[in-house]
């Protein structure tokens, strides 16, 4: 009976153990803005970490190749060369405020996504509203 109930309570232990580890490592998932991961030591300071990229999607780089697609993104006027696999939401367009989950591959200058979230909702922009601001206004002299 002791032993039964030592080897539930062992289970239980483990379980919540690795709850809190899993919850942990994905709640430390840097946020970086495009111009601070954009010049070649930014980019080498990150390594091949996972981060959070925001950006707004650059018109006309937009190109689809089977089921990945390849884009720029850019914040104050840096831009960052995106490849994202999969299928990107349906709200995924040109012109739009993303925010991206992935890494820089090894030795590249492209950022290998794997999530993509769009803005569709007030609650976003309320809990954004300073960086969707700045990442909607600022205007960039080409």
């Amino acid at each position: 009976m002791k032993l039964r109930l030592g080897v539930i309570l062992a289970l239980v232990l483990g379980a919540c153990a690795f709850l809190l580890v899993k919850g942990l490592g994905d709640a430390t998932v840097f946020f970086k803005n495009a111009d601070e991961v954009s010049s070649p030591a930014q980019r080498e300071a990150m390594g091949t970490k996972r981060f959070r990229l925001q950006g707004t999607v650059v018109p006309a780089t937009v190109k689809t190749a089977g089921d990945s697609v390849t884009f720029d993104v850019e914040y104050h006027c840096k831009v960052v060369h995106v490849r994202h696999e999969g299928d990107p939401p349906e709200l995924f367009k040109p012109g739009i405020p993303v925010v991206l989950e992935g890494a820089y591959v090894k030795g590249s200058d492209v950022y290998d996504s794997d999530k993509i979230f769009v803005r569709h909702t007030s609650e976003y922009r309320v809990k954004e509203s300073d960086r969707l601001a700045l990442a909607e206004t600022e205007a960039c002299a080409k």
